[in-house]
């Protein structure tokens, strides 16, 4: 039986709404300020999908991830298909001179495991992990503003 955990982190960033969307909707971009993620390749031939690799600790995942719902400086939803199981969302807040970035991160373990890791240490990591992404995402849209 597996058990979902789920971690919701945010950043507030002075960039324009347009160009958080942009940056995010480029998917393979993503291991530029996501640590774990190693790579991201979107299907030529299935945009919907991409190949998603992790690697931590000598760890290495992979997962095939469908874009589940699209929605232009809004929401960019997907869930995994197959390899590691996990589900979640960017969402996007227009703040004037600010956008608001919202991830949502969800993913299936044995429940015995999820039993062992909620509000645990492992817990914790992960969610301190995706805090740490979004802020190097905050620094590179920062940086992107400032070249453009």
């Amino acid at each position: 039986m597996t058990d979902w955990l789920e971690h919701s982190v945010q950043v507030e960033v002075a960039i324009p709404i347009e160009l958080a969307w942009e940056l995010w909707s480029d998917l393979e971009q993503m291991p530029r300020w996501m640590k774990w993620i190693d790579s991201v390749r979107v299907l030529e031939e299935n945009p919907e999908l991409s190949r998603w690799k992790l690697a931590t600790g000598g760890l290495q995942f992979s997962w095939l991830s469908r874009i589940v719902k699209l929605v232009p400086n809004q929401i960019i939803q997907w869930e995994s298909v197959d390899g590691l199981p996990n589900r979640g969302a960017v969402r996007f807040y227009d703040r004037k001179n600010s956008s608001i970035v919202k991830l949502t991160v969800a993913y299936g373990i044995p429940g015995w495991l999820a039993t062992l890791m909620d509000n645990s240490f492992v817990g914790r990591v992960v969610e301190s992990t995706i805090q740490a992404d979004l802020e190097r995402f905050k620094e590179y849209a920062l940086n992107v503003k400032a070249t453009s």
